[in-house]
């Protein structure tokens, strides 16, 4: 995933609650919705304690769809219901970025 700026950031920290109930099989289930969602650009995963997800759109509206989707509807219901005890989201406009790779 290597978007050129500007675009947006989903910062989506969380922690979960004891116990799978189903999440796994619906997160998986949300990456591939939203990577066929119009203005998808990729997303990173890291759990520890934290769950931490951050996925990158070319808009808000972009953002904003993915928001309305169906299913996705019904996993924040079922998120809030079940499998977080705690959730932040975070809207961020990436205007420039840079990196280092060893490789």
């Amino acid at each position: 995933m290597n978007p050129r700026p500007p675009y947006y950031a989903v910062i989506f920290t969380n922690k979960r609650t004891a116990g799978d109930h189903g999440y796994s099989a619906m997160a998986e289930r949300m990456m591939e919705l939203a990577s066929r969602q119009p203005g998808f650009l990729g997303a990173d995963h890291a759990r520890e304690e934290i769950g931490i997800t951050v996925s990158y759109w070319e808009s808000l509206e972009a953002i904003a769809s993915w928001k309305a989707h169906p299913e996705h509807v019904l996993a924040r219901e079922l998120g809030r219901k079940t499998w977080y005890s705690y959730y932040r989201l975070r809207i961020c406009k990436v205007e420039r970025e840079y990196d280092f790779d060893r490789m």
